[in-house]
């Protein structure tokens, strides 16, 4: 009971930071990534090492969703 709660509560916080990390990205309209002056850098720079970085950390938070989903679908 105590780690289904546990996989549930870090399930709920990978869930709201990987929203956020998706929102940060800038696409062809742009994003919130242009609030923080990431637009005036992709387009004049192409990808830059925060871009880059972004991505990353953006896979890593995927991947422990997908593994934390597997595992409370495996407890439930």
């Amino acid at each position: 009971m105590l780690m289904l709660v546990l996989v549930t509560i870090v399930h709920v916080i990978v869930s709201m930071a990987l929203i956020f990390l998706v929102l940060l990205h800038s696409g062809k309209g742009g994003g919130l990534s242009d609030m923080f002056g990431g637009g005036l850098g992709a387009s004049a720079a192409g990808s830059t090492v925060v871009e880059q970085n972004l991505d990353r950390i953006t896979i890593v938070v995927a991947l422990v969703f997908s593994f934390n989903t597997i595992a409370l679908a495996l407890l439930l």
